[in-house]
């Protein structure tokens, strides 16, 4: 990262700054529970996806800090709502905002950041962008719902899952780079590949997410490991090992899925499962061909600093261990 850190130096300095504008509120509860969340550790990896994209496109005015600012006010407010929905306590290894100043201000507060970045984005007066960012979060809450009916249903298909992931996640990091794009006056056939790489980049993101939470240390990733069974969320890894485990054994996993209270010696049961038949790896591999097919949608760019960015973005992707 530290090269992407280093190329980008001055635009991430700026869109921090921008974070800190936009936050401008006359309630200073928003303002306080805004800069909260923002401030937690974030990697900042679709604003960085916006910058870098623009870069790759040529785009040489101002309106990309704004608009990578935009899209983590989108993330962010996201994650106010999920927190809520899954009764959170941690978020990236502190106290979330919900279990600091309630449900009702999290939610609220996250209402706030979709309407200011709706706000800002009409401003920049660029319809084109505009579209985009409004489908991807259309597309982002009917996701939430998506994962939502899909709780504890230890019968999800993985095709279901990765129209989950497309929409609840990676739709975002699709829509990131395809503004870049529309910035820099790309074709159509550069502005989808653009696209097309945030989307694999995205799907692949997220699997690495599901695979790192079944070997998570709290101290590291911010969650104990198995917290997205804790909340009844049936991801990758688990899809995996109920594909091949016995009769038996996936008949144990339905009983323990259905429980309101997980007990800890039964959340061991299913991660020892996953091991066994190696969901950790499986996942892993499928993120790795992902991140070689998103790679694979740049090859039409020149080479030039900020392709080799994106391209340095897509191994960390799959290298990181939190």
């Amino acid at each position: 990262m530290d090269f992407i850190l280093n190329l980008l130096n001055d635009e991430i300095r700026r869109v921090e700054a921008q974070f800190r504008e936009d936050l401008t509120s006359r309630v200073p509860l928003i303002r306080k529970v805004g800069e909260y969340v923002l401030a937690s550790g974030g990697k900042r990896v679709r604003p960085m996806m916006l910058l870098l994209s623009a870069r790759l496109a040529g785009y040489q005015g101002d309106a990309h800090i704004g608009l990578a600012s935009v899209v983590e006010f989108i993330h962010t407010a996201t994650l106010l709502h999920d927190d809520v929905v899954d009764s959170a306590v941690l978020r990236r290894g502190q106290d979330s905002a919900n279990a600091v100043w309630g449900n009702e201000a999290s939610v609220l507060v996250g209402d706030f950041l979709f309407a200011k970045s709706f706000s800002i984005m009409v401003r920049a007066g660029n319809l084109d962008v505009l579209k985009s960012l409004a489908d991807a979060t259309t597309q982002m809450a009917e996701g939430e719902v998506l994962q939502l009916i899909s709780t504890s249903d230890v019968e999800l298909q993985e095709e279901h899952y990765i129209e989950v992931v497309q929409n609840k996640t990676a739709v975002l990091l699709s829509a990131a780079s395809r503004c870049g794009a529309i910035l820099g006056g790309c074709s159509v056939e550069d502005e989808e590949a653009l696209a097309a790489f945030g989307m694999d980049l995205g799907i692949a993101f997220q699997f690495m997410d599901d695979a790192l939470d079944y070997v998570a240390d709290q101290s590291e990733f911010g969650k104990e490991c198995g917290h997205d069974l804790l909340e009844g969320k049936v991801t990758l890894p688990l899809i995996h090992a109920l594909r091949h485990c016995t009769a038996e054994e996936h008949e144990k996993v339905t009983a323990i899925v259905e429980q309101e209270v997980l007990p800890d010696e039964d959340l061991q049961y299913v991660v020892a499962l996953i091991h066994s038949y190696d969901g950790i790896g499986y996942t892993q591999k499928k993120a790795k061909i992902l991140v070689e097919s998103a790679k694979s949608h740049l090859v039409a760019f020149a080479e030039c600093p900020a392709k080799e960015a994106l391209v340095r973005l897509a191994d960390y992707v799959v290298s990181r261990n939190h």
